[in-house]
């Protein structure tokens, strides 16, 4: 089993260098140009040996923070999410399997979102249940209209 080399050494430089290797200003463009790919995967593509998912994840709400887009930050995460547990879209029939891959996809994305935004987290959840998205909803970006409509961005 090899060793997690991620968190050695300055993981942010290193983090930013291979960004930038592959051609990205930011890491907001980097993972942008992959709307629907996992952090795990960003990160394994950024550094399969030392690069992971919590430090794409940092990297991506820290940019968000300093360009004031924390809400686009959070339908971004929501799209990744629902990408990679509803990979055919929102299920037609609610049943158990279907309430297990919208939960995870869910609970997950609440469990990144800051700590400030959690109630508006709820809010969206709630919403996404009571009215639930066509059959086959996949959104694509976080530029999506109904997601748009669940997280407006926030007047600065």
């Amino acid at each position: 089993m090899n060793e997690d080399r991620s968190w050695q050494g300055n993981w942010k430089v290193r983090l930013y260098e291979r960004v930038r290797e592959r051609g990205y200003t930011s890491l907001t463009a980097f993972a942008e140009a992959r709307p629907t790919v996992s952090l795990l995967a960003l990160a394994e593509e950024l550094g399969a040996d030392d690069v992971n998912a919590v430090q794409v994840l940092s990297g991506l709400l820290a940019e968000a923070e300093q360009r004031k887009q924390v809400t686009r930050f959070e339908r971004d995460l929501l799209v990744r999410m629902l990408s990679q547990s509803l990979p055919s879209g929102w299920p037609t029939v609610m049943d158990d399997p279907a309430r297990f891959a919208v939960g995870k996809a869910l609970g997950r994305w609440i469990g990144y979102t800051p700590e400030a935004h959690q109630e508006r987290s709820e809010q969206v959840i709630a919403a996404l249940l009571a009215t639930p998205p066509p059959p086959g909803w996949r959104p694509l970006g976080p530029e999506d209209e109904l997601l748009r409509t669940l997280l407006p961005d926030e007047e600065v």
